[in-house]
């Protein structure tokens, strides 16, 4: 006979209850930790998808051979080969951001970064999640710029 057939029904509920939570605590948990691992998985696929290309948390990732002024350029260029509405640029002599918006007001952050004086970082994020089919169109446009 079960143990808990033996319990008062107010404590069988409330064992009952008590398995019930832990239950969806291990599912939380469960969810956090494969959501919270699925950027690594990502990382992984699209550094097989294109030499020294990254997908780091919503972000395309890559150098460019290419100075800053140059890559900067480029991607005014691409910007304006995708038709997308400027909303910011900001460069310095170390960095660079230009923010745009599709016509769907889908957000597109361009992040440029002096490596050396001609190699340069590039981070490409579109939307708040990322999408990686648009920003390799964003970095092929950057590259066809160079």
């Amino acid at each position: 006979m079960n143990s808990l057939a033996r319990l008062p029904s107010p404590l069988v509920s409330c064992v009952s209850r008590n398995r019930v939570r832990a239950a969806l605590g291990a599912l939380v948990l469960g969810a956090v930790v494969l959501l919270g691992t699925s950027g690594c998985v990502a990382v992984v696929a699209a550094g097989a998808a294109g030499a020294g290309v990254a997908w780091v948390r919503g972000a395309l990732e890559t150098n460019l051979e290419a100075g800053l002024d140059e890559a900067y350029a480029a991607a005014q260029e691409a910007v304006a080969q995708l038709e997308l509405a400027k909303i910011s640029e900001k460069k310095s002599a170390l960095d660079a951001a230009l923010l745009a918006r599709t016509a769907l007001d889908k957000r597109i952050e361009i992040v440029l970064k002096r490596v050396g004086p001609k190699t340069t970082h590039v981070s490409i994020r579109v939307g708040v999640f990322g999408d990686e089919a648009f920003s390799l169109t964003v970095l092929e446009r950057m590259r066809a710029a160079l």
